[in-house]
């Protein structure tokens, strides 16, 4: 009998898991580390206020401040990343990171506060600039973006999980029990370390022919129109301030839906997000597949902004029904987005300076979304359903710029470049 008549079909479940063991062992380490980072992002809010000693409005200067430092470190990172190789970075970045959560519970003070959230942020960012290179580099072209997804599935459950810790830590209202959590991240990121330095080192990048040819190569930000990509990226990634901030706002203060509905839409997000994202991603394993999932994204993106719109002058269950649908519709958008930027990273970055183009990515990004928190919440909530369209109106003007980025960035690669 032929072998493909004796095959099962994968059940449900089963293609629910990634489908190679290193694929498996970087899922286990995207749990790990985003059960550590979850438990302390949870009650952050307490630790820094109640522990730290701060205001609300200096705990938002460090995080600006970190933004900041991020945006700018990020090439630097990237280049360190590829000089080092990415996942020795990755791993001493990691290591690093462990060693300041645990130096958390003796910080006291905004100057400290201020100082700590520098150091954290330059040692995370060049971490993930050797995690994304890694990534990519470890896997064939055909994995790349599929084993992504069922990362970011991982990631997604290991936030949930680091919720609920930190969810118990805060319920049990005490300072020694707050105190405690980032001692607990730390040794759970301890734990992230060591399994990094488990995972296989990548293969060996291949030797210039000339051996001035690494000196001259021009640098990742010289590729302008891969910059220009990852803007137009950047601002269809923008649905996490629709996600995380304009629908919620929306909800408490245009509608007459329930506040408690608020949960609701998270928990479905969290569920898409892990059962969904691996489907999402099936099959982008090209530039033109990375751009039909951004346009994918986009339409969900629109989809949203068109459903939430209405529910201005709705009533009762159709508000709740409504404020969900729009809710699942900007979480198909941040799906598709995610697969498409995967591809976009997968196809488009130089094999010799990988991580400093992820690097190069993060400035896109956050030229395309650093300034969407402050004018899609002013369009939205002062300007109604005209605000909305106008916020819909910014993601498909950017979108269709990123097809002709995407050819300009593949010319520019075929020039310059070196192999996938």
């Amino acid at each position: 009998m032929d072998d493909t008549e004796t095959q099962s079909p994968q059940s449900w479940w089963q293609r629910q898991l990634p489908p190679s063991p290193l694929a498996r062992s970087l899922s286990v380490q995207s749990i790990l580390f985003a059960i550590g980072e979850g438990a302390f992002v949870t009650g952050s809010a307490v630790f820094f206020t109640q522990i730290v000693g701060l205001s609300a409005a200096q705990v938002g200067i460090g995080l600006t401040v970190a933004g900041v430092t991020s945006f700018f470190f990020a090439v630097p990172a990237g280049k360190l990343a590829d000089r080092v190789g990415t996942k020795r970075i990755w791993a001493i970045s990691a290591a690093l990171t462990s060693a300041l959560y645990l130096v958390w519970p003796f910080i006291h003070g905004f100057v400290a506060y201020l100082a700590m959230m520098v150091v954290l942020e330059v040692v995370s960012q060049a971490g993930w600039s050797g995690r994304g290179a890694y990534t990519i580099d470890i896997f064939t072209r055909e994995e790349r973006v599929q084993s992504q997804a069922f990362m970011r599935a991982a990631l997604n459950i290991g936030f949930t999980l680091g919720a609920l810790i930190g969810g118990l830590a805060l319920a049990a209202n005490s300072d020694d029990v707050v105190r405690a959590v980032p001692v607990l991240t730390g040794v759970i990121l301890l734990a992230n370390t060591y399994w990094i330095t488990r995972l296989p080192e990548p293969p060996a990048k291949a030797t210039p022919a000339h051996a001035d040819e690494a000196v001259i190569k021009p640098a990742a930000l010289k590729n302008r129109a891969f910059l220009a990509l990852m803007t137009g990226d950047g601002v269809l990634g923008s649905n996490q301030v629709l996600l995380n901030i304009v629908i919620p706002l929306w909800l408490v203060e245009e509608t007459d839906a329930p506040r408690v509905l608020l949960a609701w839409l998270f928990g479905t997000n969290t569920v898409m997000a892990v059962l969904l994202q691996v489907a999402a991603a099936r099959g982008v394993d090209s530039v033109a597949r990375s751009l039909r999932a951004s346009y994918i994204s986009a339409g969900f993106f629109v989809l949203s902004c068109a459903i939430v719109l209405v529910t201005h002058d709705t009533m009762g269950w159709l508000t709740i029904v409504l404020v969900w649908l729009g809710h699942v519709t900007v979480t198909g958008a941040e799906l598709f987005q995610s697969a498409g930027h995967w591809g976009f990273m997968s196809e488009l970055t130089d094999a010799q300076q990988r991580a400093e183009y992820q690097g190069a990515a993060h400035i896109g990004d956050t030229l395309g979304s650093v300034w969407a928190p402050a004018l899609y919440t002013w369009l939205a909530m002062e300007h109604g359903s005209l605000g909305w369209i106008v916020i819909a109106a910014i993601v498909v003007v950017s979108t269709l710029t990123m097809a002709p980025s995407a050819r300009a960035a593949e010319r520019y690669l075929a020039r310059h470049g070196s192999a996938h």
